[in-house]
């Protein structure tokens, strides 16, 4: 069906049948609920099948029906199980790897909510080519529910005008003519000398006065410097910018949030937008962030919205995996568990892109989590879950309580900069001693996400290791189970250091791995099965608070650890008998301050 069409039926079912009818109605939460039904949407995008070819606009509409097909039919599968909020993949409507030319058919213009008040289900006439909001904004009227999705977008901007030629040298004057020198006056002729008495002498001629030197011909003037051409709004040549953008509806089908991604990950389609923090309130939850992908990862947006107090996020992505450090699931645990926030994250599923991994995650539980293994059938995947308000605001006068060990809302208000101040010891004596190292095994380098980690292994059932890198030392307390497990080897490794492949952010990193195989070398690779289990407690002195935990068990399984955390910079994280055999154990700390070091 046209997506136009569809907009038309949709607004005419709500006219003559209410929402109340089919028992969707939109009955608003009061202040003190204390939980809503979240849903994300893992989505095995279709894709164009030649993204770097330019196509006709009719082509590039049929092409994201398709994937707005499977959003329509799970908007009513989430609808049917009580879905207040539902959030869809990055890239999931148009696909990836355009140019930027080619995506342009693909572009549509999204007005600022902010500025003005828009339905596009209800007002389809506002806007020319509009066809994916108004499809979206139905969805989301049709199914009583808020919806979240991220599509492509255009903004027209002024083209600069070329700046001005300077103005040409002025020429140089010309050199005047000599001036001429006066004729002396001859000297006069001595008059005749009398007969008698003696003749006088000869009266002296005066000697002539000399002619003048000319005046030296006066030097040219230097040629003005040139004028400075103004520096022109950053428009591209195209007179538009193009954006990822993030949109979502209320469950009216009213616009009422526009994010565009800044932090891209080679995006050659799309535009760096000004710096944005966007934020929407719901009448079930009070208010969530909006963030993209590759943004969870740097201090803009994702730390500033905590520090405003934001304590839940809706988290489109397309996130590729990268064991054993920054699997999908894994880092959207790790910053729930580390800033003490709700994630709500939807990624991709493509097979050949190693892209899988979404999650409704809390601070205190991963509360629904799907991670797709080798050999399962490439589909999406519907997780629902109820979630715990912890919008302070929402909760009004009561305290938002810490859940578990994971939830710090107070610890991003120590300090704003997130890392220790010159005047601030972050080696407070309060921390416990580090633990002793009893094992003889030598450190060996071995490279894992691309970095220098210094390692020790783990030579036997149980033990203490210390192992340091520059100014991060990170210490392991273990018990493996069984006790035997030769045929899995592990190793504690430390990084502080920046990383610069694929990306630059700067890193404080300990963590236990289990290696890729039965040599040294081998500790850094991917792995995903693990047998043995392990009682462990890691711990690290961390220059930054901005430390984010991950526990990652076989089959890409998120657990939950204990953690603490001490006022002078140690952060120590412990897990009792894990359930499956362990992956990764990581206190991943970014040094947000020395990005651009």
């Amino acid at each position: 069906m046209h997506i136009r069409a569809f907009s038309v039926i949709i607004c005419l079912i709500h006219c003559v049948f209410p929402l109340s009818e089919f028992g969707l109605d939109d009955e608003p939460g009061t202040p003190g609920d204390s939980s809503y039904v979240a849903a994300v949407y893992e989505h095995r995008v279709h894709l164009n099948p030649e993204p770097h070819l330019p196509q006709s606009r009719a082509a590039a509409l049929r092409h994201m029906q398709r994937n707005l097909d499977v959003y329509e039919e799970q908007a009513k599968q989430a609808s049917a199980q009580g879905v207040q909020i539902l959030v869809f993949p990055e890239d999931g409507i148009h696909g990836f790897n355009f140019t930027r030319a080619s995506i342009s058919s693909y572009l549509e213009w999204i007005p600022d909510p902010k500025r003005e008040s828009w339905n596009p289900c209800t007002e389809p006439g506002r806007y020319n080519n509009t066809d994916v909001l108004q499809q979206l904004s139905c969805m989301a009227r049709g199914y009583s529910l808020y919806l979240v999705a991220n599509m492509a977008s255009m903004q027209p901007c002024p083209v600069a005008t070329p700046c001005p030629a300077d103005p040409p040298c002025p020429a140089d004057p010309p050199c005047p003519a000599e001036t001429p020198c006066p004729v002396a006056t001859p000297c006069p002729a001595d008059p005749p000398c009398p007969a008698d008495p003696p003749c006088p002498a000869e009266t002296p001629c005066p000697v002539a006065t000399p002619c003048p030197a000319d005046p030296p011909c006066p030097a040219d003037p230097p040629c003005p410097a040139e004028t400075p051409c103004p520096v022109a709004t950053p428009c591209p040549a195209d007179g538009r910018w193009q954006f990822n953008t993030d949109v979502v509806f209320s469950s009216d089908g009213q616009l009422v949030a526009r994010y565009h991604k800044q932090n891209l990950y080679f995006e050659k389609a799309f535009d760096t937008p000004p710096r944005e923090i966007i934020t929407f309130n719901t009448p079930f939850a009070g208010r969530f962030g909006v963030l993209t992908c590759f943004d969870l990862m740097f201090h803009q947006p994702a730390v500033t919205l905590v520090q405003k107090g934001v304590r839940q996020l809706v988290y489109p992505t397309a996130w590729m995996n990268q064991l054993p450090l920054l699997a999908a699931a894994q880092i959207q645990r790790a910053f729930s568990l580390g800033a003490g926030v709700s994630v709500l994250a939807a990624n991709i599923r493509a097979d050949q892109l190693g892209m899988t991994g979404s999650g409704i995650f809390t601070p205190a539980a991963t509360l629904a989590h799907h991670h797709a293994r080798p050999g399962q059938m490439e589909e999406g995947r519907l997780l629902v879950a109820r979630v715990p308000v912890l919008d302070p605001l929402w909760l009004g006068s009561r305290a938002v309580e810490e859940e578990g060990n994971g939830g710090f809302p107070s610890s991003w208000s120590v300090a704003e900069s997130g890392h220790c101040r010159q005047d601030e010891n972050c080696m407070d004596s309060v921390d416990p001693p580090p633990l002793p190292v009893t094992s003889s095994s030598p450190t060996f380098n071995s490279s894992m996400m691309y970095d220098p980690f210094t390692f020790v292994l783990l030579p036997a059932a149980e033990g203490l290791l210390s192992v340091c890198q520059g100014a991060l030392c990170c210490h392991l307390e273990y018990r493996r189970w069984p006790p035997g497990g030769e045929g899995e080897l592990y190793a504690l490794g430390a990084f502080a250091g920046t990383h610069t492949v694929n990306g630059r952010y700067a890193l404080q990193v300990c963590a236990l791995v289990r290696c890729g195989g039965a040599e040294p070398a081998s500790c850094g690779q991917e792995v995903e099965e693990a047998e043995s289990r392990m009682d462990f407690r890691l711990s690290g002195r961390f220059q930054t608070r901005h430390v984010y935990p991950s526990l990652v068990v076989g089959g890409v399984r998120m657990e939950q650890p204990r953690l603490d955390r001490r006022p002078g910079g140690t952060v120590t994280m412990e897990r009792s008998r894990t359930e499956a055999g362990l992956l990764t154990a990581c206190l991943y700390g970014r040094m947000y301050h020395l990005d651009q070091v």
